[in-house]
C-alpha cells in the first residue's frame, strides 16, 4: 500500500491541489494530512479519496472543519488518529505538542509516527517506530510531501512546485 503523507498546507489551495494530484500519479491509495489545513475548503482535495486527517495548531475554524468533513464524508480524527493499514499501526498527530510524539515513540506501539508543524522533512527510526515528517507546502524554502510504500518501508521526498 502506497501512502500520500501532506502537511502544514495553510489554506494553500492550488499547491495542495498539485501535492495530491502528484502523489496519486505515483499510485498513493491512502492520504494523510498531518494538520495546519486552517480552512475547511482545503478539504475538498481529499473528498472521494481514502484518507485521514488531524488538526494543527492554525485550525482555529475547528467546528467549521469538523462540520465540512462530515458533509464530504472525509473521516475526521480531532488531534490524533490511530489507524491500522496493511498490518501496520499508525499514528497521526500535527506535531505541536513534543511531549506526544515522545509518548508515541517512548511507548513502542506503533510502526509509523506522522507528524508535521516544524515544517521540516523528517524520517528516522527510534526501535520500532519510524517518524515520518513531510515537509511543508508553506513557509518552507523546499515544499514537499512524502510517498511511502508500507510493504517495502520505502519513503521519498516529493517536492512540490
Amino acid at each position: 500500500m502506497l501512502l500520500g503523507i501532506l502537511s502544514d498546507t495553510h489554506d494553500r489551495y492550488e499547491i495542495m491541489g498539485l501535492a495530491v494530484r502528484t502523489l496519486q500519479d505515483r499510485g498513493a491509495e491512502f492520504f494523510i494530512h498531518c494538520g495546519d489545513l486552517c480552512s475547511p475548503r482545503m478539504l475538498d482535495h481529499l473528498a472521494g479519496l481514502k484518507c485521514a486527517f488531524v488538526l494543527g495548531n492554525n485550525d482555529w475554524d475547528r467546528q467549521g472543519i469538523e462540520s465540512y468533513a462530515e458533509s464530504i464524508h472525509v473521516p475526521f480524527h480531532g488531534h490524533q488518529a490511530d489507524l491500522e493499514l496493511a498490518g501496520k499501526k499508525l499514528a497521526v498527530l500535527h506535531g505541536d505538542y513534543t511531549s506526544k510524539i515522545d509518548a508515541i515513540v517512548k511507548a513502542q506501539q506503533y510502526d509509523y509516527l506522522f507528524h508535521g508543524h516544524s515544517h521540516l522533512k523528517r524520517d528516522e527510526r527510534i526501535g520500532r517506530t519510524r517518524i515520518i515528517n513531510p515537509g511543508a507546502l508553506q513557509r518552507a524554502a523546499e515544499k514537499t510531501v512524502a510517498l511511502l510504500d508500507i510493504a517495502s518501508d520505502r519513503l521519498s521526498f516529493i517536492r512540490i512546485a
